[in-house]
């Protein structure tokens, strides 16, 4: 299936994700290979402003005069020059200054704008004279050039960086992954070019850079991973809802999570703005976003994204969530049909037979206690009756549903509650993959009050849950098995997550022999090579124990089984 989310001025995401035509809510697909781009400024934004040089390099030739210069003034509002001094002659072939901008590792240059001066004030001689220019994708492929000795002693108007008599678009035939300022001494080798002629600043020959507005093209996309959250699973959602994700990206960086409703755009939120760095500074006129770094977003982030679900109508829909790079190109992050129901304006009585001396009962339906522990994967319910006095019941209320999952830092989440029936009674449904959490149900005897008048906290633990594989299941002394497996759930620490292997052999107690670590995604890999002859059968097993940083009790896999000879 194919949703195309359309955005301000010219960016298109495009979300495919085979995952929602078999029913997979919450599955994210692979990046989808798209060729996005965006500006980055330099040295000066289109207002003036001052802007960093970020994927420029200044040099001199190695072996040329001591007055040669690449400088970096733009902070004090002045330029990039690459100039040759007034104070020695100059080799010809020999003494030039260079500012190269590349693009980052799999990206290229689109398009470029630049705003530039120059002078050749220290003139020319038989077989020598001072030049500047400008080329891409290599030194040699001039698409702008001043030459003394072929009448050329200046260019543009130095000290008005956005004189129009400054802007160059750089032609499309020298676009790459480079492009070169340069002032040189030309010639023939063994010439120079004279001293003592410069301009006001002592220069020979200089060309300023004072603005650059490049277009870089990123062909490759992002990818999400580790989806979780209430928008993957509750079947209706309120208020302020969430998705939790991983995402990845090689190039610019992951920069925004894009929430589509029935295929337009309703929310657009930054995951991570990078200390600043993956910010949307404006002022293009294509409708694509500026930065001020050449690679502006973090390359990796795990997030846990709110949704103002107030954005739409209540009702049934098809939500899309999709995460951007910073080029504009889209990976799935989320397909799936939800309803929305958000409650009336607040001050309106909350059910009828509404109370402010109401009783909120609820309980596990699997057990009587407030808190009960489950193996991964098992869905469960809560059960609650909502009464006033004299056990009158309270219908058509709303019970106030969150949910804290139980890791360090992790905050309370909103979860969708049905209103109460004709009886009062209720159910809520925690559904399969769900981490160990305290649920808190509320009552407020106005919709909207600050307070509630009716509380009751319940708490599940689930025990981890890992998938072990082994291969192969017979072998001798001096041979190797090979595990495989995943730790199921998340969200999964940033670093991966600790594990341990343990053995046994009939009867025996489990014995440790390893430790490790799983990949960000939950994966993990590891070998054992057998030091003493059988027979013996073993059984093996991975164990993840309790940490503050993952949502799960311990909790051990299956039992594989190997034989040794």
């Amino acid at each position: 299936m194919e949703i195309r989310i359309t955005a301000s001025g010219t960016r298109v995401a495009v979300v495919i994700c085979a995952a929602s035509l078999i029913g997979l809510a919450g599955l994210a697909c692979a990046g989808v290979a798209q060729a996005g781009e965006y500006h980055v400024d330099s040295c000066r934004t289109p207002s003036g402003a001052v802007a960093p040089v970020d994927g420029w390099s200044g040099s001199v030739a190695p072996g040329g005069a001591y007055d040669d210069y690449a400088l970096n003034t733009c902070a004090g509002g002045g330029a990039l020059i690459a100039a040759l001094g007034d104070v020695t002659t100059h080799a010809a072939f020999i003494d030039k200054a260079v500012w190269t901008f590349k693009a980052p590792t799999g990206e290229k240059i689109a398009g470029a704008t630049l705003w530039h001066a120059g002078d050749n004030e220290g003139g020319g001689v038989v077989n020598a004279t001072y030049q500047f220019w400008l080329a891409g994708p290599s030194e040699t492929e001039v698409f702008a050039e001043c030459i003394y000795t072929l009448h050329c002693s200046g260019e543009g108007e130095r000290g008005q960086p956005f004189s129009g008599a400054n802007r160059l678009v750089v032609p499309g035939s020298h676009l790459g992954t480079s492009l070169y300022l340069i002032a040189s001494c030309g010639g023939a080798p063994g010439n120079e070019c004279k001293a003592g002629v410069g301009d006001s600043n002592g220069y020979a020959a200089a060309v300023y850079l004072y603005a650059a507005d490049i277009v870089l093209e990123q062909t490759t996309g992002g990818h999400a991973s580790n989806v979780t959250g209430e928008l993957t699973t509750a079947p209706a959602v309120q208020g302020t809802s969430d998705v939790a994700f991983d995402a990845s990206d090689p190039g610019s960086g992951v920069y925004e999570a894009v929430f589509s409703v029935d295929g337009q755009v309703v929310q657009r939120t930054v995951v991570d703005d990078n200390a600043g760095r993956c910010r949307d500074v404006g002022g293009t006129s294509d409708g694509r976003p500026a930065f001020l770094y050449v690679q502006p977003c973090k390359p990796s982030v795990s997030v846990d994204v709110p949704f103002d679900t107030t954005r739409a109508a209540d009702g049934t829909h098809r939500l899309v969530v999709s995460v951007i790079d910073a080029a504009g190109n889209s990976a799935p992050v989320l397909d799936r049909k939800i309803t929305i129901a958000n409650p009336p304006p607040a001050g309106a009585p909350n059910g009828t037979n509404a109370s402010s001396q109401a009783t909120l009962s609820a309980r596990w339906v699997a057990a009587k206690r407030a808190r009960i522990a489950s193996a991964y994967g098992h869905p469960h319910t809560i059960a609650g009756r909502l009464t006033g006095p004299g056990e009158t019941a309270i219908a058509g209320a709303r019970i106030d549903c969150t949910a804290t999952p139980a890791y360090q830092g992790a905050k309370p989440v909103r979860m969708a509650c049905p209103t109460t029936g004709p009886d009062g009674r209720f159910t809520v449904r925690i559904p399969r993959g769900a981490s160990s959490r305290t649920v808190k149900l509320a009552y407020r005897v106005h919709l909207g009050d600050a307070l509630p008048v009716a509380t009751r906290t319940l708490g599940l633990t689930v025990r981890a849950g890992v998938k072990l594989r082994v291969s192969p299941h017979t072998t001798s002394m001096g041979r190797s098995i090979h595990f495989a497996g995943a730790l199921l759930g998340g969200p999964i620490p940033h670093g991966g997550k600790q594990l341990v292997l343990e053995a046994r052999s009939p009867g025996g107690r489990w014995v440790e022999f390893d430790v490790l670590k799983t990949s960000r995604h939950g994966r993990f890999h590891d070998s054992y090579r057998f030091k003493f002859p059988g027979p013996v059968d073993y059984g093996f097993r991975a164990l993840s124990e309790s940490e503050a940083d993952f949502p799960f009790a311990a909790g051990a896999s299956n039992t594989v089984r190997v034989h040794e000879r």
